[in-house]
């Protein structure tokens, strides 16, 4: 009898202090998003969730509140909210949480980065590993990336095939003071609003034009608001950072903190694909579809683009002050090296 007894407290001394179960987890996680599935940027909050409750067998759950409804819809303040812990965990846009971390308006510098090479470049190379220190020592813990894509320009009003064309245009903007200054530099008029504010002011036509990436016009149906004109000029681009709040994420133990983590980068992965999916070279369907939809679609040349590079050099060399200058060299050699 003593034997068993011995036996069940052993057991029990087990089970309390086996990692699965060790600490007091939260009934639900709560993950800010800014656009649900099936925009690509969805889609990897929802595999995120998804992996995380299955390999933890439900022991994490987490669930998705898009519309960036945990901070009634001010996307820009979404940083602020996760690192004081008013929401858990996030899937965010860089060009959002910038206003908090200024660096990382290095992926908003306008026609830095050419290419989907040179996305790749930063944040899977010492760029983004500087990034990720600094948003740590900020109270968030960044474990993968994903992408939102290039941001192309829409209006309502004509092709844009020069800056001379954005002259006088409204445009709506998001809210960084950056894409302020680069469509005032083309000669633009820009208004910063959420994404939530968006689409009704391209309806009444409060403003005239927008720039989001092709996957983002495509799936809200722009061209139903009067978007009729697109141009493609990848003058900037947008990654994702899955993010979680310090204090969260310490709560977790090393081994659900690997899973979380794991699945935050495989998540991403899906992310990065299902953003390029339909707009490169080798695969231009997005771009044929968007066009089926009698929208009449800019592709620059080589001369029209380096007028809009010339008239934002201005910009650049102002906000790499803002930046940082050897933040803004690093990046500018692992785009040249990629």
């Amino acid at each position: 009898m003593k034997l068993m007894n011995f036996a069940v407290a052993a057991l029990a001394g087990l089970v309390a202090f086996s990692p699965a179960i060790a600490q007091d987890y939260k009934a639900e996680y709560k993950v800010s998003t800014v656009v649900p599935a099936p925009f690509p940027w969805g889609i990897a909050a929802d595999k995120w969730v998804e992996l995380v409750r299955e390999r933890t067998n439900g022991r994490i759950n987490m669930k998705t509140y898009p519309g960036a409804q945990l901070v009634a819809g001010e996307q820009t303040k979404e940083f602020t909210a996760l690192r004081r812990g008013a929401i858990d965990m996030a899937v965010s846009s860089t060009i959002n949480w910038s206003p908090q971390i200024k660096e990382l308006n290095i992926f908003a510098m306008p026609f830095l980065m050419p290419d989907y090479k040179a996305i790749d470049a930063l944040t899977q190379g010492p760029v983004g590993e500087d990034l990720f220190a600094i948003i740590r020592s900020k109270g968030v813990e960044p474990l993968a990336w994903a992408e939102n894509g290039f941001r192309e320009v829409s209006n309502s009003k004509h092709e844009i095939h020069t800056p001379a064309d954005l002259k006088g245009l409204k445009m709506r903007v998001v809210g960084s003071p950056l894409f302020n200054d680069i469509f005032s530099a083309m000669g633009a008029n820009p208004a910063q609003m959420s994404w939530a504010d968006a689409k009704p002011a391209l309806t009444t036509g409060a403003v005239d034009g927008q720039e989001n990436p092709l996957t983002i016009f495509s799936i809200a149906k722009m061209h139903l608001v009067g978007q009729k004109y697109v141009t493609l000029w990848g003058y900037v681009a947008d990654p994702l950072i899955f993010g979680v709040n310090k204090d969260v994420w310490e709560s977790f133990t090393p081994e659900d903190q690997e899973i979380v983590r794991q699945a935050a980068i495989e998540a991403g992965a899906l992310g990065v694909a299902e953003a390029r999916k339909g707009v490169t070279k080798d695969d231009p369907s997005l771009i044929e579809t968007v066009e089926g939809l009698g929208v009449t679609v800019t592709r620059l040349t080589d001369a029209e683009r380096q007028q809009f590079v010339d008239a934002t050099r201005g910009v650049y060399a102002d906000w790499t002050g803002k930046i940082g200058a050897d933040l803004v060299k690093k990046a500018e050699e692992s785009v040249a090296n990629r």
